[in-house]
């Protein structure tokens, strides 16, 4: 007889937990380390035996009376996934499986090479080096490839893929524990993708319910342990990047505050409408002459040099990047600074061509940064990059402003909200009191203006419940909060899967 298969499971003596960016530090009963019982073979059996794991975890904090939470790279900037209880780090529960046309569901359109079913721990630097072999690529990510697939769509990382969605917009069914008796496997009734075949093959509870899906898409960690992914890929595709630093202009503030490209000619003749673009402000400088980045997408590898690995910033660094990379991590950042950092290590980019990993590829700056990430109207963008420019006049920062365009979201509680564009308007720092000071002066200003305010959930936000019905509307939080409930029927359980950031936000009901 095959003995049975055991994860390993290593528990921590340290009973402080402290994330990526050093700006959460918490206090915990206990944090536990967890590897599939094969890490080096990829195998079904490893990965129920990971589920019957993570159930006895649970099992073992509804009988301690404590939380629990599970976390992959800890990238988030805010405590959303922290606890004071059990903390499981689910990094090492990294496999990813081609899924079989006998996997699917007979009504699922679309081939099942385009699909992958990931763990949770899986980081999308991994899910991109994984695609990349198989000649497929993801849609999107953000510009910080340490954090897990689980991470990712739980707190609605976006990215600018202008046309297309956030990363958890192309995921089509997740695979949950919710119980020491209970994991389910949650889809859409109107996009059945398992066959039965499947769901059984790991023991799970079939839910096809998309209100349900809707909500646990965005979940902040309390749906329960994300346990597996499902996500629809692309045929492997190119980007090639062009950057520069605008002139204001009617050509610059249409493409800017209206995603109007027919007068912007940038790598491409004027009107071809590239897949991602960013707008990168400089707060001392003229409003007008942001840094635009755009990419176009190719099916085909054009001419034009690869990304240069050497090079300290990259084609796909976030404005925090830049900002960590430059000051190496210095507190005496200044605003003549900022000027000297754009111009000296922000270069003009012309032709610089790869696939998405090779332009987003993992990165490692750890330290005090702060990043804020407020989803708003786009034909609001440009009153509140206004806005923010005047108010560091008086409350100024040592930091940069940034915009990124996505399309609205199905998921319930995704701060990418807003018709017909979410603008993503990012304010990048070093971490401390003056910057946040001017995230608080900020947020408030914006509000006072009547601009709807939604939030990255892993980024600096406003513990305040009342935004968030102002941002999001008491329906939708109404909605995920009945959709918590009916996935975690009882008390005991939603305390388990509540954490102090989500009891401030009146979410854990």
């Amino acid at each position: 007889m095959t003995a049975p298969l055991t994860p390993t499971i290593h528990i921590a003596k340290s009973k402080t937990w402290e994330n990526w960016h050093e700006s959460v530090r918490q206090k915990i009963v206990q944090l536990v380390d967890i590897w599939n019982a094969q890490p080096n073979v990829t195998s079904l059996a490893s990965y129920n035996a990971a589920t019957a794991a993570l159930q006895r975890l649970v099992g073992q904090a509804l009988n301690e009376g404590v939380a629990l939470r599970a976390f992959g790279g800890g990238w988030s900037f805010t405590p959303v996934a922290a606890t004071d209880g059990i903390l499981v780090n689910t990094k090492p529960l990294n496999y990813q499986f081609r899924l079989q046309a006998a996997n699917l569901h007979a009504n699922y359109q679309l081939p099942a090479d385009n699909l992958v079913f990931a763990q949770c721990g899986v980081s999308i630097a991994e899910l991109n080096t994984r695609l990349l072999a198989r000649g497929k690529s993801i849609r999107t990510s953000g510009a910080s490839n340490g954090q897990t697939i689980a991470g990712a769509i739980s707190t609605g990382t976006h990215g600018s893929a202008i046309d297309g969605g956030a990363i958890h917009d192309s995921v089509v069914a997740l695979h949950i524990v919710t119980a020491p008796d209970r994991h389910v496997w949650l889809e859409r009734a109107t996009n059945p993708v398992a066959s039965d075949s499947l769901i059984n093959a790991l023991g799970a509870e079939l839910v096809r319910d998309d209100a349900l899906f809707d909500a646990a898409l965005v979940s902040l960690g309390s749906f329960g342990i994300i346990h597996g992914v499902v996500l629809e890929v692309d045929d492997l595709f190119f980007l090639q990047e062009y950057r520069s630093k605008a002139v204001d202009s009617p050509a610059t503030w249409a493409a800017v505050a209206q995603l109007d490209f027919t007068q912007l000619a940038l790598g491409r003749p004027a009107g071809v409408r590239p897949y991602f673009f960013q707008a990168l402000f400089n707060p001392y400088q003229p409003l007008g002459e942001p840094h635009l980045t755009v990419m176009y997408r190719e099916a085909v590898r054009p001419a034009g040099p690869a990304p240069n690995r050497d090079n300290k910033w990259r084609p796909g660094d976030s404005a925090a990047e830049l900002i960590a990379g430059a000051t190496d991590l210095m507190s005496d950042l200044t605003p003549a600074l900022v000027g000297v950092l754009l111009q000296q290590t922000y270069p003009d980019i012309a032709g610089v061509c790869g696939t998405w990993g090779e332009m987003f590829w993992d990165t490692s700056t750890r330290g005090k940064l702060a990043s804020s990430a407020m989803g708003i109207p786009l034909d609001r963008a440009r009153e509140a990059i206004t806005e923010l420019r005047q108010l560091n006049q008086t409350h100024k920062i040592a930091g940069l402003f940034a915009m990124r365009y996505v399309k609205p979201s199905r998921a319930t509680l995704a701060f990418t909200r807003h018709e017909d564009r979410t603008c993503v308007l990012e304010i990048d720092g070093v971490y401390s009191k003056r910057m946040m000071d001017f995230y608080t002066a900020a947020w408030a200003r914006l509000d006072e203006l009547g601009i709807p305010l939604t939030f990255h959930w892993g980024k600096l936000l406003p513990i305040d419940p009342a935004v968030f019905v102002k941002g999001y509307g008491q329906p939708a939080l109404d909605a995920w909060r009945a959709a918590r409930r009916k996935l975690l029927p009882t008390p005991a359980l939603r305390t388990v899967f509540a954490n102090q950031m989500l009891k401030d936000l009146e979410l854990d009901g």
